[in-house]
């Protein structure tokens, strides 16, 4: 039982939930153009879009909305774009004391093309994001762990960061999400440590390779090929096909996406992530919180931008009551 947990069965009250966040926090630069580049073409689309991005940011953002208190940890740099991403940060409620500002260090940039049909296309330049010290991330989510109901760690910081935030996490016997975007080495590395991991479809695959198998294709299948590794559920998202959960103690399980209009994908899984890790600080099961999350994502299509489109408790209560 995590500590939040602990004082809450102590003293009989429900704690608001807490989540701590570890990962990037970006600045995305968005053309929205007719179709996404081929190697070696141009395509024109409209004016520059700058939006805060980064999926730790943006998962953060997320859980925010959702209702959670949100501590994040992560680096920008000493520049323009950090101090306007800690602005845009703070104002959405998020706790940033543990974002370090980095001197000499740029703030990571996302360059984004997005098609007519709201897919699209990612660059990222990580400045800050791979320059953070893990030793301060370490000793960051200890000092946030005390009243935290699940810990979310995404990929695009460096893999010794990653490392020490689910090590923390996990000997503190909180609930700890590994958003594994993009799918690096350490994550397969982590994965006995009994995490949730919540891949898409490709870096499902990835996991599967790295862990020395060959990935099928087959969702139930090789998701439990990491399942026997972990020893706790796989949630993999599918976009607009939902999301299939696959537990070692109930099998596999499908949760469908409500269907709207799409406009960017661009945050999509973020906003599932940060929603996820939101419903279960707040105490809910997996079972409870995938469906919740799935609507939340779906919501987060429906409007430019990474943050645009993301929902609040009660816009996804209303959805989900449809």
């Amino acid at each position: 039982m995590s500590n939040v947990r602990a004082m809450s069965a102590e003293n009989g009250v429900v704690p608001q939930p807490t989540v701590v966040v570890v990962g990037a926090v970006n600045v995305d630069l968005v053309v929205v153009a007719p179709t996404l580049p081929a190697p070696g073409e141009t395509v024109v689309g409209g004016g520059l879009q700058t939006y805060g991005g980064g999926k730790g940011a943006n998962a953060a953002v997320a859980a925010a909305r959702a209702g959670a208190i949100v501590k994040l940890i992560a680096a920008v740099g000493d520049d323009d774009h950090g101090r306007a991403a800690l602005a845009e940060l703070a104002a959405e409620g998020i706790d940033i004391d543990g974002v370090a500002v980095l001197s000499g260090e740029s703030t990571g940039v996302a360059l984004i093309v997005v098609d007519d049909s709201g897919e699209n296309q990612i660059a990222v330049g990580a400045g800050a994001n791979a320059a953070i010290d893990a030793d301060d991330v370490r000793r960051r989510v200890r000092e946030a762990l005390p009243t935290a109901g699940c810990v979310l760690v995404s990929t695009e910081i460096s893999a010794a960061a990653v490392s020490a935030a689910v090590e923390e996490a996990v000997i503190a016997s909180v609930v700890c999400v590994l958003n594994p975007a993009p799918a690096v080495p350490v994550v397969a590395d982590l994965l006995p440590l009994g995490i949730v991991v919540t891949p898409n479809e490709t870096e499902l695959g990835d996991i599967v390779t790295q862990l020395g198998e060959t990935a099928s294709g087959a969702v139930e299948t090789d998701a439990s090929k990491v399942v026997s590794r972990s020893g706790r559920p796989v949630v993999v998202t599918r976009g607009a096909d939902g999301v299939v959960v696959v537990d070692p103690q109930l099998g596999a399980t499908r949760v469908a996406a409500p269907q709207v209009s799409v406009r960017d994908t661009t945050g999509a899984g973020d906003t599932f992530n940060g929603v996820l890790a939101a419903r279960l600080a707040a105490g809910d099961s997996l079972t409870e919180a995938v469906p919740f999350a799935v609507t939340a994502a779906a919501l987060s299509v429906t409007e430019v931008g990474a943050r645009g489109g993301m929902p609040t408790a009660a816009a996804i209560a209303t959805a989900m009551a449809v």
